[in-house]
């Protein structure tokens, strides 16, 4: 086994991520009829296709997959804190 992703691989991953992105690209704007800010839970969506992104992403394009468990470790964990993050302050305002 080779620890370059395949063609096939690359491919499939490529279409995942653009229907990724046309399903963050829809959930954002199924509330466009008023000026008032996303639903939380389409807010939501939007979180959970990013982070899939961002995973297949780290693991397929930049071949974590054949890395450590420590580097792996790290970059999902600064993804989850950077999704965490933002989708606190979205959620923030709509809490207090």
């Amino acid at each position: 086994m080779t620890a370059l992703p395949g063609t096939r691989r690359l491919i499939v991953t490529w279409l995942m991520l653009m229907v990724l992105t046309l399903v963050a690209m829809f959930s954002a704007r199924l509330d466009q009829a008023s000026w008032m800010p996303l639903p939380l839970w389409s807010a939501l969506l939007v979180l959970a296709a990013t982070g899939f992104k961002a995973q297949r992403l780290l693991m397929v394009y930049l071949n974590l997959r054949a890395s450590t468990p420590a580097w792996k470790g790290t970059f999902v964990g600064l993804v989850l804190l950077t999704l965490a993050l933002i989708g606190a302050g979205y959620a923030a305002p709509r809490l207090i």
